[in-house]
Protein backbone atom coordinates (compact mmCIF):
# COMPACT_ATOMS: atom_id res chain seq x y z
CA UNK A 1 0.00 0.00 0.00
CA UNK A 2 0.79 3.59 -0.93
CA UNK A 3 1.86 5.97 2.00
CA UNK A 4 0.42 9.61 2.14
CA UNK A 5 2.88 11.81 2.46
CA UNK A 6 2.71 14.41 5.92
CA UNK A 7 4.15 17.59 6.73
CA UNK A 8 3.97 19.21 9.89
CA UNK A 9 5.07 22.83 9.96
CA UNK A 10 5.81 24.72 13.25
CA UNK A 11 7.79 28.26 13.33
CA UNK A 12 10.70 26.62 14.64
CA UNK A 13 10.33 22.62 14.44
CA UNK A 14 11.38 22.56 18.77
CA UNK A 15 8.02 21.15 19.82
CA UNK A 16 4.83 20.82 18.33
CA UNK A 17 5.52 19.63 15.01
CA UNK A 18 7.96 16.95 16.71
CA UNK A 19 5.48 15.96 19.10
CA UNK A 20 3.25 15.67 16.14
CA UNK A 21 5.43 13.78 13.56
CA UNK A 22 6.23 11.31 16.82
CA UNK A 23 3.01 11.09 17.35
CA UNK A 24 2.16 9.80 13.44
CA UNK A 25 5.30 7.78 13.39
CA UNK A 26 3.70 6.01 16.14
CA UNK A 27 0.02 5.33 15.49
CA UNK A 28 -0.22 5.78 11.50
CA UNK A 29 3.34 4.22 9.75
CA UNK A 30 1.25 2.08 8.05
CA UNK A 31 -0.28 4.75 6.08
CA UNK A 32 1.82 7.90 6.50
CA UNK A 33 5.41 8.74 6.00
CA UNK A 34 5.58 11.81 8.27
CA UNK A 35 7.70 14.68 8.67
CA UNK A 36 8.21 17.91 9.91
CA UNK A 37 9.67 21.04 9.73
CA UNK A 38 10.16 25.02 11.06
CA UNK A 39 9.98 28.12 8.91
CA UNK A 40 13.17 28.36 10.53
CA UNK A 41 15.34 25.17 12.07
CA UNK A 42 16.32 25.41 15.62
CA UNK A 43 17.03 22.98 18.52
CA UNK A 44 14.37 20.83 20.28
CA UNK A 45 13.25 21.99 23.17
CA UNK A 46 14.86 19.45 26.07
CA UNK A 47 10.94 19.55 27.54
CA UNK A 48 10.00 18.14 24.52
CA UNK A 49 12.05 15.13 24.72
CA UNK A 50 11.39 14.78 28.04
CA UNK A 51 7.58 14.57 27.71
CA UNK A 52 7.61 12.31 25.06
CA UNK A 53 10.25 9.89 26.95
CA UNK A 54 6.89 9.93 29.41
CA UNK A 55 4.89 8.53 26.64
CA UNK A 56 7.86 6.06 25.84
CA UNK A 57 8.70 7.72 22.66
CA UNK A 58 12.46 8.42 21.90
CA UNK A 59 13.49 11.52 20.37
CA UNK A 60 16.71 10.81 19.77
CA UNK A 61 16.78 10.75 15.42
CA UNK A 62 14.62 13.51 15.83
CA UNK A 63 16.43 16.79 14.85
CA UNK A 64 15.15 20.31 13.74
CA UNK A 65 14.62 21.01 10.22
CA UNK A 66 14.13 23.73 8.22
CA UNK A 67 10.85 24.35 5.66
CA UNK A 68 13.20 24.98 2.86
CA UNK A 69 14.52 21.43 2.50
CA UNK A 70 10.66 20.32 1.19
CA UNK A 71 10.10 23.33 -0.64
CA UNK A 72 10.28 21.24 -3.95
CA UNK A 73 8.27 18.03 -2.29
CA UNK A 74 4.84 16.98 -2.67
CA UNK A 75 2.96 16.01 0.22
CA UNK A 76 -0.61 14.36 0.59
CA UNK A 77 -1.24 17.28 3.83
CA UNK A 78 0.36 20.12 5.04
CA UNK A 79 -0.63 20.36 8.49
CA UNK A 80 0.34 24.05 10.36
CA UNK A 81 0.38 23.41 14.04
CA UNK A 82 0.80 27.19 15.06
CA UNK A 83 -0.46 30.37 14.21
CA UNK A 84 2.70 31.82 12.96
CA UNK A 85 3.24 29.06 10.23
CA UNK A 86 -0.11 29.16 8.95
CA UNK A 87 0.22 33.25 8.85
CA UNK A 88 3.57 33.04 7.80
CA UNK A 89 3.94 29.63 5.09
CA UNK A 90 4.55 30.14 1.32
CA UNK A 91 2.45 29.33 -1.22
CA UNK A 92 3.74 25.59 -1.12
CA UNK A 93 2.41 24.11 -4.45
CA UNK A 94 3.03 20.17 -4.38
CA UNK A 95 0.55 19.94 -1.47
CA UNK A 96 -2.68 18.32 -1.72
CA UNK A 97 -4.46 19.11 1.27
CA UNK A 98 -3.23 21.57 4.19
CA UNK A 99 -5.16 21.29 7.58
CA UNK A 100 -4.01 24.02 10.27
CA UNK A 101 -4.46 22.61 14.06
CA UNK A 102 -3.51 25.47 16.51
CA UNK A 103 -1.79 24.38 19.79
CA UNK A 104 -0.31 26.49 22.38
CA UNK A 105 3.34 27.34 21.97
CA UNK A 106 4.96 25.35 25.29
CA UNK A 107 8.29 27.16 25.23
CA UNK A 108 6.65 29.75 25.86
CA UNK A 109 5.60 28.89 29.39
CA UNK A 110 6.52 30.55 32.26
CA UNK A 111 7.35 29.64 35.71
CA UNK A 112 8.89 26.42 37.58
CA UNK A 113 10.40 23.78 35.93
CA UNK A 114 7.62 22.01 36.83
CA UNK A 115 4.59 24.35 35.92
CA UNK A 116 6.74 24.28 32.40
CA UNK A 117 6.34 20.37 32.14
CA UNK A 118 2.83 20.84 33.11
CA UNK A 119 2.36 22.99 29.97
CA UNK A 120 4.45 20.82 28.02
CA UNK A 121 1.94 17.87 28.91
CA UNK A 122 -1.33 19.40 27.92
CA UNK A 123 0.12 20.89 24.22
CA UNK A 124 1.34 16.88 24.00
CA UNK A 125 -1.79 15.18 25.07
CA UNK A 126 -3.73 17.73 23.18
CA UNK A 127 -1.55 16.79 20.20
CA UNK A 128 -1.57 13.03 20.83
CA UNK A 129 -5.52 13.26 20.33
CA UNK A 130 -5.88 15.03 17.64
CA UNK A 131 -3.26 13.05 15.36
CA UNK A 132 -5.29 9.73 17.02
CA UNK A 133 -8.56 11.45 15.39
CA UNK A 134 -6.63 12.09 12.08
CA UNK A 135 -5.66 8.88 11.46
CA UNK A 136 -8.95 7.44 12.25
CA UNK A 137 -10.64 9.93 10.11
CA UNK A 138 -8.25 10.52 7.18
CA UNK A 139 -10.75 8.47 5.08
CA UNK A 140 -13.01 11.56 4.88
CA UNK A 141 -10.19 13.22 2.90
CA UNK A 142 -11.00 10.21 0.05
CA UNK A 143 -9.54 12.56 -3.03
CA UNK A 144 -5.97 12.59 -1.56
CA UNK A 145 -5.67 8.34 -1.47
CA UNK A 146 -4.97 8.45 -5.48
CA UNK A 147 -2.64 11.69 -5.50
CA UNK A 148 0.77 13.00 -3.69
CA UNK A 149 1.63 9.69 -2.12
CA UNK A 150 5.24 8.65 -1.14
Amino acid sequence: MDKIKVLFLCSRNSARSQMAEAFLKKYGADRFDTYSAGLEASEINPFTIRVMEEKGISMKDHYSKSLDRYLNDRFGFLITVCSKAEEKCPFFPGVSIRLHWPFDDPATAAGSEEEKLEIFRRVRDEIEKKVIDFVENTDKYSNIKDSFKA
